[in-house]
């Protein structure tokens, strides 16, 4: 991963010599992450709702921050307790192109564009398929300039 990382919600994803886990505080300062806004709870719940998840309500958000030349591996999201939960992801700023594989690293992955304002969400049989961003080009955006910020609403505990 080459992206920053940010959080808020009820639980934020962190990394430490013991490896990466969702916790309820913030280790830089000791203190509880930042409360969700309702307006990005209300918007993950619409989103999923849309895409056929009546019950979505997101306790966290991962904020990553690219700027060009950074990217993503192929992951999966597999550390959620409750798997039955979508993931909701939101793009802002420069496009980018999402990488959607298989169940396996062996599936090569579909690329597709995602712009400013784009909405993406997927669960169900596709919940643990690995995706990921490919390097971010170079480009300017009116609002956010040189970079990309993408918010994934998650159900974590």
């Amino acid at each position: 991963m080459s992206v920053a990382m940010s959080n808020c919600g009820q639980v934020g994803w962190i990394t430490d010599r013991s490896g990466y886990r969702y916790d309820a505080v913030d280790p830089e300062t000791g203190r509880p992450w930042p409360a969700l806004p309702e307006i990005f709870i209300d918007m993950a719940k619409r989103a999923a709702m849309r895409a056929g998840y009546e019950n979505f309500l997101p306790d966290a958000c991962l904020i990553n921050h690219y700027e060009p030349g950074a990217r993503l591996s192929l992951h999966q999201d597999k550390n959620e307790l409750d798997e039955s939960a979508p993931i909701v992801s939101v793009s802002l700023g420069l496009p980018a192109v999402f990488l959607f594989g298989g169940v396996s690293r062996t599936i090569r992955p579909k690329r597709y564009q995602l712009v400013h304002g784009d909405v993406a969400v997927w669960g169900g049989p596709a919940r643990f398929n690995f995706h990921g961003i490919a390097p971010l080009l170079d480009g300017y955006h009116p609002i956010l300039g040189r970079k990309r910020i993408n918010l994934t609403f998650r159900k974590a505990l």
